[in-house]
C-alpha cells in the first residue's frame, strides 16, 4: 500500500454532521482488548496531530498557509471527538488506565522488536519495563477499590507483575534527553516509531495530568500523580528522539503519512466490523490530508514529497498482539539500569552522589518509601489480600521481585558499592 497513489477526496467534503460524529460505543465486558487499544493509540495520535498543527500555526506568519493548516486541524478534531466517545461511559477511569498501559506495554514491545536503530531500540526497552510496571501498579488498585479482576482486562495477553519498581523511574530530567535521529538517513521505519510512540506516550501523560484531580480516592489521585511525572519523562526521552532539523511542511507530511500507516494498519487487523470500518474511512481521510501536505510541501518549499519519504511503500504494518516472552527477556537484561544523559547505566555503577540520587533523596524525603504512592497501593494489598495481585505465565524472572508478600523497592534504584 502507497497512500501517495491512491486517490484523495477533497477536504472540505470530510466533515460530519452531528448525528455522524457520535459513535456506538463497545461493549467493555466482551470487546477485545487489542480493539480497544487501537482505540487509545489512534486517539492519542489524532492528539498529537492537533497539538502539531497548533505549534505549526504559532510559528508561522503566512495566514493563506495557517488556513490550510486549520482545514487539516478541524478534519483531525472531529476524527479524534468519534474515537474517544467510542468509550463507553460505565468503564471508569482506572478501568480505561489498565487499557492505557497495556497499549504501552503492547506497542512499545512491537516496535522495539522490528527496530534497527540501536538507540531508538535501548530507548523502547528502557521505558517497557516502567509502563509494564505502570500497569501492575495500577492492577492492584482496580482490584482493591472496585474488585475487577485486571485480568480480565488485558484478556491474558500481557502479564501483570513487577518490572523495574516505580519508585526507580524517578530520574534526574537531564537523563531522559536522547540523541535525536537523521531523518535524512535513518529508515522510515525508525522515523515511524518515533513519531508513534511519542504520540502514544504523550496522550498517556495528557491523561494522567488531568485524571488525578477527578480520581474518587487519595491514594489514587496520588498514584496518578507519581505515574503521571514518570510519563513526563517518557515523553521528553521519545520526543528528543526525533529530528529537530526537519522543517515544519516536512513534518506535516511525515505525520500524514504516519496516520495513513496507523490507520491501515489498525484496519487490516481489527476484528470488530463496526470499528473496521471507522478505520477504513479515517484512513481514506487521511490519505487526502496527506496530499495536501505534499501540495504544502511543494508550494512553500518547492520539495517534493520524495525528498522526505523516498518511498511511499508501507513497510511492515502494526499488529498488535502478545509479547510476554519479549518482556520477560527485556526484564531480565535491563531491570537495573536507569538514564544517564544520552545512555544508560547500572545503578550499582553510579557513585552515591550522582543525579540519579540526588533526585532520588529529594522526592523520596531522604528515603523515606513509606511516602511513595506506588508503594504504598502495592503494600495495601498485600495486607488486603496476603499477597499481591498479580497474572504470571511463570514466576518472575528476577529473583528479587519473585516474593509476592512484600513490595521490593531496591531493585533498579539502589547504588551498591
Amino acid at each position: 500500500m502507497n497512500p501517495f497513489l491512491e486517490e484523495p477526496q477533497n477536504l472540505n467534503y470530510l466533515f460530519m454532521d452531528f448525528c455522524k460524529l457520535y459513535p456506538k460505543s463497545y461493549d467493555k465486558n466482551c470487546t477485545d482488548p487489542y480493539t480497544k487499544t487501537r482505540i487509545i493509540l489512534m486517539n492519542g495520535t489524532m492528539v498529537e496531530s492537533i497539538f502539531f498543527l497548533h505549534n505549526f500555526q504559532r510559528h508561522c506568519n503566512n495566514n493563506s498557509l495557517r488556513r490550510e493548516l486549520s482545514l487539516i486541524r478541524r478534519i483531525k478534531q472531529q476524527q479524534q471527538k468519534k474515537l474517544i466517545c467510542l468509550k463507553p461511559i460505565d468503564e471508569n477511569i482506572l478501568e480505561h488506565t489498565i487499557g492505557y498501559e497495556q497499549l504501552a506495554v503492547d506497542l512499545t514491545a512491537r516496535l522495539a522488536q522490528t527496530e534497527t536503530d540501536i538507540n531508538v531500540k535501548n530507548a523502547l526497552n528502557f521505558a517497557l519495563l516502567e509502563d509494564f510496571d505502570h500497569l501492575y501498579r495500577f492492577s492492584n488498585l482496580l482490584e482493591m477499590e472496585y474488585g475487577i479482576d485486571p485480568k480480565k482486562l488485558v484478556g491474558g495477553y500481557t502479564e501483570i507483575m513487577p518490572a523495574r519498581p516505580t519508585i526507580a523511574h524517578a530520574r534526574h530530567p537531564f537523563d531522559s534527553v536522547k540523541a535525536f535521529v537523521n531523518f535524512k538517513t535513518a529508515p522510515l521505519l525508525t522515523q515511524l516509531h518515533t513519531l508513534i510512540i511519542t504520540a502514544a506516550e504523550q496522550q498517556t501523560m495528557n491523561y494522567y495530568m488531568n485524571v488525578a484531580g477527578f480520581y474518587p480516592s487519595d491514594i489514587g489521585r496520588r498514584l496518578y500523580q507519581e505515574i503521571g511525572l514518570v510519563e513526563e519523562d517518557h515523553v521528553t526521552q521519545y520526543g528528543s528522539l526525533q529530528d529537530p532539523n526537519s522543517t515544519w511542511l516536512e513534518m506535516l507530511l511525515l505525520h500524514e503519512y504516519t496516520e495513513c500507516y496507523l490507520y491501515y494498519s489498525c484496519f487490516c487487523t481489527e476484528t470488530d466490523p463496526y470499528i473496521k470500518k471507522i478505520w477504513e474511512h479515517f484512513f481514506n481521510n487521511s490519505v487526502s490530508c496527506l496530499h495536501l501536505a505534499v501540495k504544502l510541501l511543494k508550494e512553500y518549499e518547492h520539495k517534493d514529497y520524495t525528498e522526505v519519504i523516498p518511498n511511499g511503500e508501507f513497510p511492515e504494518l502494526l499488529k498488535l498482539g502478545s509479547n510476554i516472552e519479549y518482556v520477560r527477556d527485556v526484564l531480565c537484561q535491563t531491570v537495573n539500569y536507569t538514564g544517564n544523559l544520552e545512555d544508560y547505566i547500572l545503578v550499582t555503577e553510579l557513585e552515591p552522589n550522582a543525579r540519579f540520587c540526588k533526585y532520588q533523596n529529594i522526592v523520596t524525603n531522604n528515603n523515606d518509601v513509606c511516602i511513595v504512592p506506588s508503594h504504598i497501593v502495592i503494600d495495601k494489598a498485600i495486607c488486603q489480600y496476603g499477597t499481591d495481585i498479580r497474572f504470571e505465565v511463570r514466576k518472575n524472572p528476577i529473583p528479587q521481585l519473585q516474593d509476592r508478600t512484600v513490595d521490593n523497592t531496591t531493585v533498579g534504584r539502589c547504588v551498591q558499592k
